[in-house]
């Protein structure tokens, strides 16, 4: 594009002074080309330009004729259709003649489109670059809803657009209009509009029963109809141009007080465009009674996700691990999401609650799950001796009490129990505690003597305690004794020398 001063000057020496095309170009500094659009847009028919002589002169109605029956083609397939005809030009040159004689589509012209007061809102996301949130970088959206007859807008400002957030914004906007528009207009948004070809419309189906609840009717917008949803994208640009330049605030919460301030006080107190008698809060306030009421029954907007539980008891929600108790370990739960907080529920129990993070990678819980599980740790290490014992020699459990109730130290009895019980067998260990019991010796170094004594009464070998792998292949390995006489041979022989 040329500026208004270039253009009058071409349109002077052209009409004026009678230059050629060529020589306005040189004297202004520009390509002959960029002077010919400059003259038709002065509606100078292109009959009436002069041109050079070309080489594609002789092919120019057979270029006027293709393109009358193919207004689409392309100029590089058109070019190898002259080129097999004799032309011997080059394709740069030919691509200017073809744009001469391409026809030009009309311009198109949109009808003003009116609605009646509570009949249409429009809705939106706007991008507004990225924001430090959590220490995680997230992209920084606006939810903008338009009232399509006051031009009443509701701006809210967020870092998530996940489904349940795009719900929470329809709450609050029908919260602070009073009412529900019978119409909402988006603009094939993927929260709203999922597949689409042509006329054939699949609609999120969460939105489907949202709408059914309100109720309202969901609508897109057609495909390249920029008239249709311009309440909306002339709302997102004035966030851009009025609100958000030169703009500093704390945090999410501080950078929405200031929009609803911006919508209620400064947007709100420009004149209606259609109807200058009203200022926009004035055109709200006569709209706001024709809106649907707004449903007192409580719609589950929330994000609901299933998240598995494994080895470790947390739950994944959108890149951050939430704490569960260790007991929920190895199970499907869901999580519940709204903008504030995360609730874990297995079924229809709530087994944790959190505020929300924002970040990303972290691990939130509480010190009482932590607990829960280091205890439970460690007294599954403590019943799994114990119940070996106690299940070979039911006594033993006996044997523990009275220990504890003379303050002796019984996880490290119990563990020593265990080492007897690999060395001398269930049966005679079982003996020894009761001739233990009856004596009232309960420590278990008196088991243990109990247990040499019979065996050196029996004359067996005490066992000798050896810490083995848990294999078979290493326990049932059985080392066969060598032979004494092999040893004989080995002294010295009959009237040697010892030396």
């Amino acid at each position: 594009m040329i500026d208004l001063d270039l253009e009058v000057k071409i349109r002077r020496l052209f009409h004026g002074e009678k230059w050629p095309i060529a020589t306005i170009a040189r004297h202004v500094g520009i390509h002959h080309t960029t002077v010919r659009r400059a003259l038709r847009r002065d509606g100078v028919p292109l009959e009436a330009i002069p041109t050079r002589r070309s080489l594609a002169d002789p092919y120019v109605p057979f270029i006027q004729e293709t393109l009358a029956t193919w207004p689409e083609l392309t100029a590089s397939r058109l070019f190898e259709m002259v080129k097999e005809r004799g032309y011997s030009g080059g394709p740069d040159h030919f691509r200017s003649i073809v744009g001469r004689f391409r026809p030009r589509k009309a311009a198109e012209a949109y009808l003003r489109l009116r609605t009646l007061p509570g009949e249409q809102a429009q809705v939106d996301w706007g991008h507004f670059g990225h924001v430090e949130i959590d220490g995680t970088r997230r992209p920084l959206l606006a939810f903008v809803m338009v009232l399509s007859w006051s031009r009443w807008m509701y701006l809210r400002f967020t870092v998530d657009q996940r489904m349940g957030s795009f719900l929470a914004h329809h709450e609050g906007a029908f919260a602070e209009f009073g009412g529900v528009p019978r119409v909402l207009l988006y603009d094939n948004l993927k929260s709203a509009v999922l597949q689409r070809i042509g006329s054939a419309i699949v609609f999120n189906e969460t939105l489907l029963a949202y709408s059914g609840h309100q109720p309202f009717e969901p609508r897109p917008c057609a495909p390249r109809r920029g008239n249709e949803k311009g309440r909306v994208e002339r709302g997102i640009r004035d966030v851009r141009e009025s609100f958000m330049p030169a703009r500093t605030w704390t945090d999410l919460a501080d950078l929405n007080r200031q929009a609803a301030d911006w919508c209620r006080n400064v947007r709100g107190a420009r004149k209606h465009p259609e109807d200058k008698t009203l200022t926009v809060a004035g055109a709200f306030a006569e709209e706001k009674p024709r809106l649907r009421p707004h449903p007192s029954a409580v719609f589950p907007i929330e994000d609901r996700v299933e998240a598995v539980i494994g080895k470790t008891p947390y739950a994944r929600f959108d890149g951050n691990d939430y704490g569960v108790p260790h007991t929920r370990a190895r199970r499907t739960v869901t999580v519940v999401a709204s903008q504030d907080t995360v609730r874990v529920l297995d079924g229809n129990e709530e087994i944790a609650q959190y505020p929300r993070s924002w970040g990303k990678g972290r691990t939130i819980e509480t010190p009482e799950h932590i607990a829960a599980l280091v205890a439970h740790k460690a007294k599954a290490a403590e019943s799994r001796g114990m119940n070996r014992v106690f299940t070979a020699a039911p006594n033993a459990r006996r044997l523990i009490e009275v220990l504890a109730e003379r303050g002796g130290n019984i996880g490290s009895s119990v563990a020593r129990l265990g080492e007897l019980l690999d060395a001398f067998g269930a049966a005679e260990l079982a003996v020894a505690i009761e001739e233990a019991l009856a004596a009232d010796a309960p420590p278990v170094g008196a088991v243990r003597q109990v247990l040499d004594r019979g065996r050196r009464e029996a004359d067996k070998p005490t066992p000798i305690a050896v810490s083995l792998p848990d294999d078979p292949r290493v326990r049932t390995v059985v080392v066969p004794p060598p032979p004494l006489g092999a040893y004989d041979r080995l002294g010295p022989k009959k009237g040697g020398d010892h030396g």
